[in-house]
């Protein structure tokens, strides 16, 4: 272990306690107005993982050498942070909230159960579901969105709001496994260790889909009875042209598509961006800021990861099957899921059961905190003004989150 690893693994420790502390910086906010801005930056919970980073590229060039500091930073792969950035912009666009909402609102109108909870219902199970096919940053985001004026901009209960957040994070990150190239701990390993979309749906998918099933039904039944059914809390995006409807979905169709490609899909999002200029009418705002804010996260959590791998893999390796499964969703909570499941696909000869039991561990424990999926920042961005002191509590998000992660983790180990 060398000096430059300890310190990396100290600066590791002091994000995560940073990442549970950011309320306590909004309450500081308040305290010490002379310097409420520092503090509001501090306490934005997408920004500590780039702060921490950036201490870690200045501590490796106080350590090494600013040449090694630049090097290790463009020796990392920032695919998944700019992706999650572009999809997050264009699935949040008007055309492609309207036309979602509108299914939405639809079937919950033809189902025989009261409208508002069908509604958030459908947008708890099957918006997360449909992450196995546009990808679980994009279902965070559209699932994001249907839930906040009913949900999390309702007079709610603080800790049913924490309650649906944890419902909402563990639901994205499981229902993504339907496929083998939607979720981001599944497609670490997925060419790896050759597991197709059929694997996937035949060893994952459809636990993933009873558990989702479950957790949805579970959260709705204890929201119903703190909820209104007036038109302000369900709200309606504005109309808009089928036209409009259909390019803004071939711009997210290409951006799925082209995921993993990085200078395609960044073209197309330029090509969207002079597109919603072109015809501003049919826009709204798009979500800049809070794409640019989650890409900065996940950036830096590429980063200060990318020097845990001493530690975490022998950790990893060390474990057998069902305790890898309990191990893996307890480090999730900590670190980046896919990163785990990343670190399994390095270990020659895993056997079968402990490769289902990691994949099952990862993204079981998905829900657990911000940093343990890559979604997670984006429905933070999103649904943090419906909290006190629009600020996320780390330990409310996970006490919200362990009773749907229960219920994962038994159908991943007793379904069959």
């Amino acid at each position: 272990m060398t000096l430059l690893q300890e310190v990396a693994a100290a600066l590791f420790g002091l994000a995560l306690v940073h990442t549970f502390s950011v309320k306590l910086f909004e309450k500081w906010a308040h305290r010490y107005p002379r310097h409420a801005g520092i503090f509001h930056l501090l306490g934005e919970v997408e920004v500590v993982f780039g702060f921490w980073a950036l201490v870690l590229v200045v501590a490796m060039a106080a350590i090494v050498d600013g040449h090694a500091a630049i090097e290790y930073v463009e020796s990392k792969q920032y695919t998944e942070p700019l992706f999650v950035f572009v999809v997050m912009v264009v699935a949040a666009s008007r055309p492609v909230l309207y036309w979602v909402e509108a299914a939405i609102q639809t079937v919950a109108r033809i189902l025989p159960l009261p409208t508002l909870p069908m509604q958030i219902w459908l947008s708890l199970a099957v918006v997360p579901l449909l992450g196995s096919l546009i990808t679980e940053p994009a279902a965070m985001t559209l699932a994001a969105l249907m839930l906040f004026r009913p949900v999390f901009n309702a007079p709610m209960p603080e800790y049913m709001k924490y309650a649906a957040l944890g419902s909402l994070f563990v639901n994205v990150s499981i229902g993504g496994t339907l496929t083998s190239y939607a979720a981001p701990p599944v497609l670490m390993v997925a060419e790896a260790w050759h597991w197709n979309s059929a694997f996937m749906f035949g060893e994952f998918g459809w636990k993933a889909a009873v558990a989702v099933a479950i957790n949805a039904s579970m959260i709705t039944l204890l929201l119903s009875r703190h909820l209104s059914a007036s038109p302000a809390d369900t709200g309606q995006v504005q109309r808009v042209p089928v036209v409009a409807g259909l390019v803004h979905a071939v711009f997210l169709a290409g951006v799925v598509m082209f995921a993993h490609h990085p200078v395609i899909f960044i073209s197309l999002f330029l090509f969207f961006l002079g597109y919603t200029q072109a015809y501003a009418q049919y826009q709204s705002p798009l979500i800049l800021k809070e794409g640019l804010l989650v890409g900065f996260f996940l950036a830096g959590l590429v980063i200060l990861g990318g020097m845990q791998q001493w530690w975490l893999q022998p950790v990893v390796s060390g474990l057998q099957p069902v305790a890898l499964f309990f191990g893996t969703t307890a480090l999730t909570a900590i670190t980046d899921n896919a990163a785990l499941t990343y670190l399994g696909s390095l270990i020659s000869g895993m056997s079968d059961p402990a490769k289902y039991m990691l994949v099952a561990g990862a993204v079981t424990g998905g829900g657990l905190t911000v940093i343990a999926n890559a979604p997670n920042p984006a429905g933070v961005a999103l649904l943090r003004q419906g909290f006190e002191d629009e600020s996320i509590g780390a330990m409310g998000l996970l006490l919200g989150a362990l009773p749907p992660t229960l219920i994962a983790a038994a159908c991943f180990l007793l379904l069959d």
